[in-house]
């Protein structure tokens, strides 16, 4: 069967009148005619508007002051229940304790209708934002698009969020309405909400009102599934306001577009990871990451949403495959770190899978390595593995997959349809087959519209715009390879700069893992007159510092062996599953630590007090 790729290939060659044959071919043809190309996605998809466009594409050579599908109206909530059919649920869901259902595109439609006369009566209007501190459950997903189909604007985040990291991101929305889950589950235990959403109503005085979510959490009808209103919005009306990790600083509130990401997710889904209608796709997320975000729009395409609610190692590393099986899960994504620690932990639940489900495997949050691809590819020989990178900024994927080309391990397949993708050096001279900043050179359409409570635009200005002007600069250190894939090497800002030569600390977690006396590992540069390069690592046994060394300048090179290596009892990670190199550094290097990080923001602040002691010991003793 040919993929949707190849279905768009063949219609923009007809519709166009060209004969691009190649995916380069189609990928220059994409950001050569960016009014064309956008164009093709909406008739290709068949997206529905209300209003027509007057224009495509306006650019005045000013990223942020670009003009996408103006005069034009639509609603992501009558583009998603345009889907609604008897023959495929529209979600299936399972959470920790193993409780299962499948729901109908009707009940699903019978639920938001229930949540958007419950909006009503609260007032809710275009442009008021609702926030949600919620569990990852189908309830949320029935929030989200009465929210939608009344204008207002949505912002999530998981009960894994402190209470003073989320009123730091609510509070800068000004927030009218407040949804939480008065209960959730984690690791068999029981956990309450209440009190945290009764200090933030009373923290956050725009919120008006309070409502526990946990009332209906029972799909079965109690309104009559009918036609209700989906007020079209303008193309470029918020949909969502979703947060930066907050590692450093004030969380970023990062704003999208409403016709942008029905653009972009039908793009990036349908031709990227070839989602068709009917398919059941996941990926594994919270309500507090992008990937939430990003996943629920497989809805768009018809697709079923396949949603897991608790830790996908609990009780078992199995637990979520077998989940996958029950499901019948066509496209099962997860974190590079989640593969890494799999491929090293096979359960009988994964060698046991069924092949005939499986289409794709696909990985985000940070590099992919090479070794974990390829024991993938052992483990999953039918299905095309995937990698995205790209982020909460965009809410998509600057490069990704293709279906039609096999993947190489420890590289991503392509720039991706619409995103004018290059690699520059620190001259801003565009380089291949050397390791140079991730730029985006001609606007792409799903960059955000601002950030929240940003005057001026300082902020996206700063985070985006400051190296390279006019020139989107993502802070992504990466190599583009002659065949036009891609290797990630991390964050450019906490890239190693050793005797002038910059180096990735990809290369050196790669080497690590592979240690089965290792069992995670975190490495800073500390580049200013101490000049060291450190390695923290947690153990499971007595380790040698000098063979370690001695495997690093092995397996990578010299200028990759560590100073100095410490055993920790736990390396530090976002929420959202990153190593927080950067803030570590810069606590390191002697910043307050109130100012170096958010603790809020970590999935286990507790890491944290080993670092701030080791650097009042170790760096006082040695000055």
């Amino acid at each position: 069967m040919k993929s949707i790729l190849s279905n768009f290939n063949d219609y923009v060659n007809k519709r166009y009148n060209q004969n691009l044959v190649k995916y380069d071919d189609l990928h220059l043809w994409s950001i050569s005619n960016l009014s064309y190309f956008w164009k093709s996605i909406v008739d290709f998809f068949k997206i529905e508007f209300d209003s027509k466009p007057k224009s495509i594409f306006q650019n005045n050579q000013d990223f942020l002051n670009v003009k996408w599908f103006q005069g034009s109206k639509l609603s992501y909530s009558k583009n998603v229940f345009r889907n609604s059919n008897k023959s495929n649920p529209a979600i299936k869901f399972q959470d920790e304790s193993g409780f299962y259902i499948e729901i109908s595109w009707d009940s699903l439609k019978s639920k938001t209708l229930e949540f958007q006369k419950v909006l009503v009566d609260n007032n809710i209007k275009k442009g008021d934002r609702v926030v949600a501190y919620c569990s990852n459950r189908p309830e949320v997903i029935a929030a989200f698009l009465a929210v939608n189909s009344l204008g207002a604007i949505w912002s999530s985040c998981s009960p894994d969020f402190g209470f003073e990291s989320v009123k730091e991101r609510f509070n800068q929305l000004q927030p009218k309405l407040l949804l939480y889950h008065e209960e959730y589950k984690y690791k068999g235990n029981s956990y309450s909400l209440k009190h945290k959403a009764d200090k933030l109503k009373n923290s956050i005085k725009s919120i008006q009102t309070n409502i526990n979510i946990n009332e209906f959490s029972t799909f079965k009808p109690k309104v009559e599934v009918c036609e209700f209103h989906h007020l079209s919005v303008d193309f470029n009306h918020p949909i969502w306001v979703l947060f930066s990790s907050g590692t450093t600083g004030k969380p970023k509130a990062i704003t999208h577009g409403t016709g942008m990401m029905i653009l972009e997710h039908c793009k990036a889904l349908g031709i990227h990871q070839n989602v068709s209608k009917s398919d059941n796709y996941f990926w594994y997320s919270t309500t507090g990451w992008m990937m939430w975000n990003y996943s629920m729009s497989c809805l768009l395409l018809g697709a079923t949403l396949c949603l897991y609610d608790g830790p996908s190692n609990f009780p078992d590393l199995g637990v979520i495959w077998r989940f996958a099986e029950k499901s019948q899960i066509n496209h099962f994504g997860h974190g590079a770190t989640y593969f890494q620690n799999l491929v090293n932990n096979i359960p009988f639940e994964v060698e046991s899978q069924s092949s005939a489900h499986l289409k794709s495997i696909g990985s985000t949050g940070s590099p992919l390595f090479a070794e974990t691809h390829m024991k993938l590819n052992n483990l999953f020989p039918i299905c095309h593995i995937i990698s995205l990178s790209g982020g909460t900024d965009v809410c998509t994927a600057f490069i990704g997959g293709n279906p039609n080309k096999k993947s190489k391990p420890g590289e991503i397949q392509c720039k991706m349809l619409g995103a004018s993708v290059e690699v520059w050096d620190h001259n801003g001279k565009k380089i291949i087959g050397k390791t140079g900043e991730l730029v985006i050179t001609k606007p792409l359409i799903s960059m955000p519209l601002f950030f929240w409570d940003d005057p001026k635009n300082r902020r996206i200005n700063e985070s985006y715009f400051s190296k390279f002007p006019r020139i989107w600069n993502h802070g992504d250190w990466v190599t583009e390879t002659k065949s036009g894939s891609f290797i990630v090497h991390g964050r450019s800002d906490s890239t190693l700069n050793r005797s002038g030569v910059r180096i990735g600390s990809s290369e050196i977690y790669s080497t690590l893992e592979n240690l089965d006396y290792i069992n995670d590992s975190l490495v800073i540069h500390l580049d200013s007159e101490i000049d060291k390069l450190l390695l923290f690592i947690q153990t499971k046994s007595k380790i040698n510092k000098d063979d370690i060394k001695k495997i690093i300048r092995d397996k990578c090179s010299p200028r990759h062996v560590p100073d100095l290596i410490f055993e920790v009892p736990q390396i530090p990670y976002t929420i959202s599953g990153k190593k927080v190199e950067v803030p570590i550094k810069k606590l390191l290097m002697g910043y307050n630590s109130n100012l170096a990080l958010s603790l809020d923001s970590l999935r286990n602040p507790e890491s944290i007090d080993w670092f701030i002691d080791f650097y009042s010991n170790f760096f006082n003793s040695s000055a």
